[in-house]
C-alpha cells in the first residue's frame, strides 16, 4: 500500500490556483487510473485503487495547506505505513513551470503544506515537486502561488497533468527516474 497525497487548499474558489497543482495531480492520476469517487476520510478525501499492480490511496487533505500534515499523518496510522511509502505531490516556486522533479526527504523550502508535512511524519517521504516557476521577487510570491493559472497556461498544464497520470506507473514501481524522463519526454514539442 501506498499513499499517495495531493496537497491543495479545499474549496471551488482555490481549485484553479498553482498552489493547488498537487490537488489537480491527485484528480487527474485517479481519472486516467479509473478510481472509484472520492469518500471523506482522514480529514480529507480518499481514493484507493491500482496503478499497475501497486495499491494506492490518494488523499487530499481537507484541512487547508497549512494543515495537511493531519490528514496525512491519520491517514499512515490508519495503513499502518512508514513516511518511505507516502508520496506528496506539491507546487515548487524553485522549478520552472511544468516541470517535474522527484526527490525523497528535504526541507520545505517555506511551503506550508510540505512544513505541516514534515511536522507530523518527519521528512523522509517522497515529493513530487511541479514547478510553477517564480514570479521574480519575493513580495509578489503569495500573490502569485495563490492566483489563479493564466488561460495561456491552461493547455500546458493539462498536458502536464495528463503525462504525469500517464507515466504514474513508474512511480509506484518505485522507478523516479523513469517517470521524471517519461513525463518530459511526453512534454516535448
Amino acid at each position: 500500500m501506498q499513499l499517495w497525497v495531493g496537497l491543495g487548499n479545499p474549496g471551488p474558489q482555490y481549485a484553479m490556483h498553482r498552489h493547488n497543482v498537487g490537488f489537480m495531480a491527485a484528480d487527474a492520476i485517479a481519472e486516467v487510473h479509473d478510481f472509484p469517487a472520492p469518500k471523506k476520510q482522514f480529514q480529507g478525501w480518499t481514493q484507493e485503487g491500482r496503478i499497475g499492480p501497486d495499491k494506492v490511496t490518494l488523499l487530499k487533505p481537507g484541512t487547508f495547506m497549512n494543515e495537511s500534515g493531519r490528514a496525512v499523518r491519520a491517514a499512515m496510522d490508519f495503513y499502518k505505513l512508514a513516511p518511505a511509502d507516502v508520496t506528496v505531490f506539491h507546487d515548487e516556486l524553485d522549478l520552472l513551470p511544468f516541470k517535474v522533479k522527484v526527490k525523497i526527504g528535504g526541507g520545505t523550502a517555506g511551503h506550508n503544506g510540505l512544513r505541516s508535512t514534515d511536522s507530523h511524519i518527519g521528512p523522509d517521504f517522497r515529493r513530487v515537486r511541479i514547478g510553477i516557476g517564480h514570479p521574480g521577487h519575493k513580495d509578489r510570491v503569495t500573490g502569485y502561488v495563490l492566483g489563479n493559472y493564466a488561460k495561456a497556461e491552461i493547455e500546458p498544464l493539462t498536458d502536464l497533468l495528463g503525462a504525469i497520470a500517464a507515466e504514474a506507473s513508474w512511480l509506484a514501481s518505485g522507478n523516479d527516474a523513469r517517470f521524471m524522463s517519461d513525463v518530459a519526454l511526453r512534454l516535448q514539442d
